[in-house]
């Protein structure tokens, strides 16, 4: 009896990481799904090219990741401009963050910069960078994109 309880797991189990290798993105037993970048400060959230002086980092800027208008995570950047935020693929669909989902940087820009506008904010779609497998745990990788300043 319990060999045969064995080997009913062992082919769940392979039917598991059959599908996933079948169905790009579908998360493993365990799972998250990690956005991350780094912000600038510029008013496209990118580093100026051949700027006189290096365009410095967004630190301590809040960003959001937001779908249809409601912030669903958030993050503080690091002295670096850098952030992660990390959701659990259980409670948000991978399909419907790439769709519906935009990264925000709710932090005014003159917060870095004085010249730089004090309203409006930066907004960026997300992209799938890819999906790490190693066991049972997935990671699916996403950043924005490019991103454009939103006037209010």
């Amino acid at each position: 009896m319990a060999l045969k309880s064995m080997i009913v797991l062992v082919a769940l189990l392979a039917a598991a990481s059959q599908a996933e290798a079948q169905i790009p993105g579908l998360p493993g037993l365990l799972g998250i799904i990690s956005i991350n970048g780094t912000i600038f400060c510029s008013t496209n959230g990118n580093i100026i090219p051949n700027a006189a002086t290096p365009t410095p980092p967004f630190s301590n800027a809040l960003v959001q990741v937001t779908c249809g208008g409601n912030v669903i995570a958030s993050a503080i950047t690091n002295g670096l401009g850098g952030f992660n935020i990390v959701l659990n693929p259980l409670s948000f669909l991978l399909t419907s963050i790439l769709s519906s989902c935009n990264v925000v940087v709710a932090s005014p820009l003159s917060s870095c910069n004085s010249s730089l506008p004090s309203t409006g904010f930066l907004q960026a779609p997300l992209q799938l960078i890819g999906n790490t497998v190693r066991g049972l745990l997935s990671v699916v990788t996403l950043i924005p994109s490019l991103f454009q300043l939103i006037n209010v």
